[in-house]
């Protein structure tokens, strides 16, 4: 690809290929997400690399076609309701290559051992309702534990109106302090 104009580079991750010291030929999902990372900044400091070229943040002006979902974050983190001058969706967003080890990580899979009380709250409009669904679903499936976890979808809720209430108060003080009383004992 470099004889075709793109840069590129090549490197053995850590603990394999010609690095030297020990320990040798090890796998570590965190610290070979850590190496990518490496790379990536690495090459965003090349002259060659607009650095400026990256995602982040919510777009800004926003589309006309824009997906309903990115419509209701600009309405919350562009306007007076949710913009702030260090919120980093109201700006630049995250850095780019800073949650990579995320993916490394099977976040649901020990969650059906979780003893604890859990109110999982998601507004059925939101375009991420369906994470909620999958995790509560993954949380009780084959767990002990189900009496004090409960899934609770807001009517008409889009994600941002369970940050700030929406315009029509979406957020479910009686239900939360109820929770609460129940289980922080």
């Amino acid at each position: 690809m470099a004889e075709r104009g793109f840069l590129t580079i090549a490197f053995d991750p850590s603990f394999t290929g010609e690095s030297g010291g020990n320990v040798r030929y090890m796998a570590s999902p965190d610290i070979n997400t850590e190496d990518f990372m490496a790379a990536v900044d690495f090459l965003s400091l090349n002259d060659k690399v607009d650095s400026e070229k990256r995602a982040g943040g919510v777009v800004d002006p926003l589309p006309e076609d824009a997906p309903f979902f990115v419509k209701d974050y600009y309405d919350y983190y562009k306007t007076n309701r949710g913009y702030h001058v260090r919120s980093l969706n109201s700006n630049d967003g995250w850095n780019v290559i800073g949650c990579e080890s995320f993916v490394n990580q099977p976040i649901l899979k020990y969650s059906n051992e979780i003893r604890s009380a859990v109110l999982i709250v998601h507004g059925e409009k939101a375009h991420s309702c369906y994470f909620s669904k999958d995790a509560y679903a993954d949380m009780i499936n084959g767990s002990k534990y189900t009496d004090n976890k409960e899934l609770m979808i807001i009517p008409n809720a889009v994600h941002t109106d369970l940050y700030d209430g929406g315009n029509n108060n979406y957020i479910p003080y009686d239900k939360l302090e109820s929770f609460f009383s129940k289980y922080l004992k």
